[in-house]
């Protein structure tokens, strides 16, 4: 079992919207919680990498869409 690879500069797309009506967010820092900013109202919100991975329908990275079952690396 691996885990989403994620990175800075990422636009997450969500299952569920922001009250502001916006599923985009965009990832701000990396680590155990991943740091995000929504794309439409610039609401701040630190996640966990656990509960992130569960929410996400597709990563826009550098201009390229990926599913989250595509963004998987093995961990050792």
């Amino acid at each position: 079992m691996g885990i989403i690879k994620i990175e800075v500069e990422d636009i997450l797309t969500l299952k569920k919207s922001h009250p502001c009506g916006s599923q985009q967010w965009k990832v701000t820092r990396i680590g155990a919680d991943i740091g995000m900013k929504c794309v439409k109202c610039g609401h701040f919100v630190m996640v966990s990498r656990q509960k992130l991975e569960k929410a996400i329908r597709e990563i826009n990275r550098k201009g390229h869409t990926l599913k989250p079952i595509d963004a998987i690396v093995e961990i050792e």
